[in-house]
């Protein structure tokens, strides 16, 4: 055999291990790539609900939020509207004709008699002259005397002579009271 062959026969055995160890190297850089990409998907994947569950989370913290500051602008001008129909109210009542509030003492001083017969009567000084003329002219109220005028929208307040035991029916303070117990139910009525 000739140098030519041999030589020619180790150049196609070259070749046939050169392509052999290029399709080795190709099926494992295909197989390393493919791995990668599988790997790659994954991370994706689990990147993508992290972050749809993160944004899950902070939407629904950012709607509770919201509901929240929402409810306590509700509930703040609910308050502010009960606030203006109470002052209405107290104003409404204090403006009432001189007969509704020579009436409106007479029931209050019977009612106080029952706990307090002898004792100073204290009302509004719009009221003043009426309670004179209340007192001095009913003679089941002859154990009060008036007293000086205090600051208030109406209604008396009776004191015992010695001091311990007062009596509050006042329009405010008897307002209060109806109000405290009806608020709910006029909260409920206003803003259904």
């Amino acid at each position: 055999m000739g140098l030519e062959v041999v030589i020619e026969e180790i150049r196609d055995r070259g070749k046939r291990e050169a392509d052999q160890i290029r399709r080795e190297t190709q099926a494992e850089v295909s197989s390393i790539l493919h791995a990668a990409q599988e790997k790659a998907e994954r991370i994706k994947l689990a990147v993508d609900q992290d972050v749809e569950r993160q944004t899950s989370h902070i939407t629904s913290q950012e709607v509770s939020a919201a509901n929240l500051v929402v409810k306590r602008q509700l509930l703040n001008t609910q308050k502010e509207l009960l606030d203006q129909v109470y002052a209405a109210a107290l104003s409404t009542i204090a403006k009432l004709p001189e007969d509704f509030h020579r009436e409106a003492m007479k029931t209050l001083l019977s009612r106080a008699l029952r706990e307090i017969p002898d004792g100073i009567v204290r009302c509004a000084p719009r009221d003043n002259e009426t309670l004179g003329r209340i007192l001095s002219g009913d003679p089941s109220f002859k154990g009060y005397t008036k007293g000086d005028p205090v600051a208030i929208d109406g209604g008396v307040i009776i004191e015992s002579r010695d001091g311990e035991l007062q009596i509050d029916y006042s329009y405010q303070t008897t307002l209060n009271s109806i109000w405290e117990t009806g608020l709910k139910d006029a909260s409920g009525i206003l803003f259904r």
